[in-house]
């Protein structure tokens, strides 16, 4: 072997070194996680330096491509010329299997399996290479610039606008597969994450569950609603219970009940409350209570008139989970029967009844958030107790029902292959 050939030996592995860099480059940059590099850049200020050039990845990622390419195909052109000096004809032969196997192990594998395991230390360790080569590459990266424009504007494809706040819920779900998270450290992040989404409808008492009473109600009358119901506030009304005018307290009603010289003035006493909309989100609803400095809004529907009411408690519960104090009676939504059968009540929620049965809903929106609203809808019309339906691998009876809602159904789950109900 000459010593051309054994400098060119050296270079061909040298350029499988650089061939491996750029491979490892590509993957740990497109792997960092930016949360990671900016709690990093404090002690490390090489990691704002990989931030400033993720913010523009196409410029990234069309000079380390055009860098690796560069190399892969120089290492293919000397690999052909050593192997053809020592083979002769079967060299391009021999050289294209063995420098394929070299890249692929030494080039690709090797090292992208290494720079996924440390994307953010790796990213920051080659920062200053990634620059220098960004500068060097900078002519041949605004003509393939130029091209991506014009096949911009040829050739139209749709970005994928996903959501962030799926992505993140889908991060928090597999932290705590790996361990990182408790579940109900999990529990609580999630439900952060979607408390923007929620709005008044979804958490409010429906007026058909308000427990109010009329401004000229007798004392002894609100005193006997207050020790039957247990809440530590009444809605007060005056003629219907869609003209709300305020709140009275439970501890300032005793105070008043319990002084012979002034038990007439209930007006004294009724504290404002704010109106909202059904649509208004509750992080929003949240903020005007706290500025208001109150606990009740009451929630009007599109005619004006009272659709339900919402405390600060329901709006907290959703970010915490259910908060119960001694006076709170569990609500069971769920009877079991047996294995497939359950009884359930209908103003459960119906999204939460789908999962609990493992049912994909037909449609991705329902315009109902009760179970009643959903057997009302499936059937089109309120139902007497007694009729039936059937929902994917799920059959309905309606147990309980009046002439304004549906209180109660049986839900029996069939076998999906058979129809019929599983022995399982």
């Amino acid at each position: 072997m000459s010593d051309n050939t054994h400098i060119l030996v050296f270079v061909l592995v040298i350029l499988v070194f650089f061939s491996g860099l750029f491979s490892a480059i590509e993957t740990a940059y497109s792997s960092a996680n930016r949360i990671r590099l900016k709690n990093l850049s404090d002690e490390k200020p090489q990691a704002l330096k990989v931030l400033d050039i993720l913010e523009d990845f196409d410029r990234f990622i069309t000079t380390v491509l055009i860098g690796n390419n560069i190399v892969n195909i120089a290492a293919a052109t000397i690999g052909t010329i050593i192997f053809t000096r020592i083979y002769g004809g079967n060299g391009p032969t021999i050289s294209t299997i063995v420098i394929t196997l070299v890249v692929l192990l030494f080039g690709e594998i090797t090292p992208k399996s290494i720079a996924k395991k440390i994307p953010e230390t790796f990213s920051c360790a080659t920062v200053g290479f990634v620059q220098f080569i960004t500068y060097l590459f900078l002519p041949i990266s605004w003509i393939f610039s130029g091209w991506k424009y014009l096949m911009d504007r040829f050739i139209k494809i749709e970005e994928d606008d996903s959501d962030i706040a799926d992505e993140l819920i889908t991060m928090v779900d597999e932290a705590e597969k790996e361990g990182d998270l408790e579940e109900h450290e999990s529990d609580l992040i999630s439900a952060a994450i979607e408390f923007n989404d929620l709005d008044v409808k979804d958490v409010l008492t429906p007026r058909v569950d308000v427990v109010a009473v009329a401004s000229n109600t007798p004392l002894k009358e609100i005193e006997k609603v207050f020790r039957m119901n247990s809440y530590s506030r009444l809605p007060i009304y005056e003629n219907n219970i869609d003209n709300i005018v305020g709140v009275v307290h439970e501890k300032d009603f005793y105070n008043l009940y319990n002084n012979e010289q002034d038990r007439s003035n209930l007006r004294r006493i009724t504290k404002p409350v704010i109106y909202t909309s059904e649509n208004v989100k509750i992080s929003t609803l949240l903020k005007q209570l706290q500025k208001a400095k109150l606990h009740l809004a009451v929630v009007s529907d599109e005619y004006g008139g009272t659709a339900g009411i919402i405390t600060m408690e329901d709006i907290i519960e959703e970010l915490v989970g259910e908060i119960w104090d001694e006076h709170d009676t569990v609500k069971e939504y769920y009877h079991k029967i047996n294995d497939n059968t359950y009884l359930v009540k209908c103003s459960a929620d119906i999204e939460d009844m789908l999962e609990r049965f493992g049912v994909e809903p037909d449609e991705d929106d329902f315009d109902f958030i009760t179970v009643s609203g959903w057997v009302i809808n499936e059937l089109g019309h309120i139902p007497n107790v007694g009729e039936e339906f059937d929902y994917q691998n799920l059959h309905i009876t309606i147990t309980k029902a009046d002439q304004r809602k549906v209180s109660e159904i049986k839900v029996v789950i069939l076998d999906e292959e058979k129809g019929e109900e599983s022995d399982q």
